[in-house]
């Protein structure tokens, strides 16, 4: 049975249909790492907008909360955080720097995988959190390592200017 026959009288039905979800690939592809990007990017900036009182100025909360309240909770037991101001200066740095690369669509696949490595710190530290923030935010990283940064990228635009240089060179 053909597809004429499922839907009789309608023979253009099917080829409607799959010309729809041809579209609707092609969109969700172009869009779905840029939404990837921007939905891993947020919650990291704006959690290190929090850990800073001016240009490379630490706040002293974000000090306080890693010298203090961060514990590093391994097999039952828990530790203190090793060279917290140390830890807490890259933290912010790092929640900073990584979610406007991966905005831009600029080292996306190392920034995913700086965003992942820190996610399972948290994880460490924050053990209860694992089903609303850390599982998420470990698909979205590994997703973008995994798929790339998409065509609307920085990375896409700069491989393809390279890959044309070097054709006429």
């Amino acid at each position: 049975m053909n597809n004429a026959q499922v839907v009789k009288g309608w023979p253009n039905v099917p080829t409607a249909v799959n010309c729809v979800l041809h579209w609707l690939t092609k969109i969700a592809g172009l869009a779905a790492p840029l939404f990837l990007r921007v939905a891993l990017a947020l919650p990291f900036f704006k959690s290190g907008l929090t850990k800073w009182d001016g240009f490379l100025s630490l706040s002293p909360a974000a000090s306080f909360l890693f010298q203090e309240e961060f514990k590093l909770h391994i097999f039952g037991r828990v530790y203190d955080l090793p060279a917290p101001d140390v830890l807490a200066f890259a933290s912010g740095s790092a929640e900073i720097i990584f979610p406007i690369l991966l905005i831009l669509g600029f080292g996306t696949r190392l920034s995913a995988l700086g965003l992942l490595g820190m996610t399972a710190v948290i994880q460490l530290i924050v053990p209860d959190g694992w089903a609303n923030f850390h599982l998420p935010w470990a698909t979205m990283a590994i997703a973008l390592i995994a798929i790339g940064p998409g065509r609307l990228s920085l990375d896409h635009w700069i491989r393809g200017f390279l890959n044309r240089h070097q054709v006429s060179a």
